[in-house]
């Protein structure tokens, strides 16, 4: 496969997670950020080889052969930035576009090897969930930090959004993975989140709490 058909794979496969039904070509196009028509070219060529299924004007979704694709690219994706961080000391806000390029390698002797060496993570460090060899996900309950209620606990395990930019601002506020943070108070107004993280109390605006996975 190429790496722009691996792309869209992946690129539908996050689509799927959260819409329901078929994806339209232009919910993909936005995502891939092309045109209409180049994903139509595009769509046709994955259909042909038995990856997603489509229908003029109706839009599309992956076959179990496409979805097992999709999958094994981002295991390859986040077993990379797993060992860029843990082995190569990267920040967590560093390691995206690397584990782009490097998610399209072939060899699944490489990738079977550097998960063992790696300890079978089951997380990468932005807390998603990595895929085993055969595609399976361990499953697990979370909420986004913004749909709590006052007083309550919970564990940050996750983050939605692993831009660069709100990675680093996570940093600079010294909010990571594993710390435990309690609603203190929620804004009518704005929806914002005044919250205690061990010592500290901070005010969240609602795009950051919104973007926070815990458990």
């Amino acid at each position: 496969m190429t790496q722009s058909e691996e792309n869209y794979l992946k690129a539908i496969y996050h689509l799927g997670k959260s819409k329901t039904g078929v994806i339209s070509t232009n919910a993909i196009a936005e995502e891939m950020q092309t045109k209409p028509s180049s994903v139509t070219d595009m769509v046709k060529k994955l259909a042909d080889k038995g990856l997603l299924n489509y229908k003029r004007y109706q839009g599309v979704s992956l076959t179990s052969d496409g979805k097992q694709k999709a999958l094994s690219v981002i295991r390859k994706h986040r077993l990379w930035e797993t060992f860029l961080v843990e082995k190569l000391n990267f920040n967590w806000d560093e390691v995206h576009e690397i584990a782009e390029q490097l998610e399209h390698i072939q060899s699944e002797k490489l990738i079977d090897e550097l998960d063992r060496f790696l300890a079978f993570p089951k997380v990468d460090p932005h807390g998603d969930p990595i895929p085993d060899k055969n595609g399976e996900l361990e499953p697990r309950q979370s909420k986004l930090l913004s749909n709590l209620d006052t007083d309550s606990s919970c564990i940050c395990i996750g983050v939605k959004d692993s831009s660069s930019s709100f990675l680093r601002y996570l940093d600079k506020n010294q909010i990571a993975l594993g710390d435990k943070i309690r609603i203190l108070e929620k804004e009518d107004f704005d929806n914002s989140v005044h919250v205690q993280i061990g010592n500290r109390k901070l005010h969240l605006s609602h795009v950051i709490a919104s973007n926070l996975i815990v458990t």
